[in-house]
């Protein structure tokens, strides 16, 4: 099934794929008809389908300019290579301090790095790089502004009811220390959290358990 969620600007097209319920995203620009594919976690055919599906979405003719990753863990690259061989144009794009991690793992060679506050203009729409260090040491979120409307790709660095998991109380205090300085303290209550496994939020709902989320440490 896809969902979808439509801007000013865009339409945000989504699947879950794997077993263990990846979300794969798809933003395609309204007029110019660029797109960019956020994590091609599994199922190289599926993904194929979603970003066909964009084609609906826009006026001109698609393009998949690049496929960003949010972070190196195996169940968000599986279907890397597939999709970066059949869409050899989309450049691939990381965090810096995971790039080498997801080449060594998929052979995919990451053609742009991006940092903390790192920004992207795809041509009708602009993503801007997050770094949240602790889930793994590049993991990033993507924020998009659009029309008044605020959305956060948090990876897994973020979810309803918690920050992503943590190897370490120095992981964790990092993760949170990132979450609450770059999130939390710079992005309105309304911004939806579209996170990398399961349901949606916003950080209006999860912003009163931060002290809860300190305390219980994970």
């Amino acid at each position: 099934m896809t969902n979808t969620i439509e801007t000013e600007h865009v339409v945000i097209r989504s699947i879950a794929v794997s077993e263990m319920a990846n979300n794969v995203y798809l933003v395609t620009a309204k007029e110019s008809g660029a797109q960019v594919l956020i994590d091609a976690a599994d199922d190289a055919e599926a993904i194929k389908g979603l970003i066909a599906s964009g084609a609906g979405d826009t006026s001109a003719e698609p393009v998949l300019q690049a496929i960003i990753t949010t972070h190196q863990h195996w169940d968000h690259i599986r279907a890397l290579p597939a999709t970066s061989a059949a869409f050899p144009d989309a450049m691939a794009i990381a965090g810096s301090d995971d790039a080498d991690a997801i080449t060594a793992a998929e052979g995919v060679e990451i053609a742009r790095t991006v940092d903390h506050l790192d920004v992207g203009d795809f041509g009708g729409f602009v993503l801007q790089a997050i770094g949240l260090r602790g889930h793994t040491p590049g993991s990033i979120a993507l924020l998009l502004r659009d029309g008044g409307q605020t959305s956060l790709f948090s990876g897994d660095s973020l979810f309803p009811g918690g920050p992503g998991k943590t190897w370490s109380s120095e992981d964790f205090t990092s993760l949170m220390d990132d979450l609450e300085d770059r999130v939390f303290d710079q992005l309105p209550d309304e911004t939806q959290v579209l996170p990398g496994h399961g349901e949606g939020t916003t950080l209006g709902e999860e912003r009163p358990k931060l002290a809860q989320w300190r305390e219980r440490g994970w």
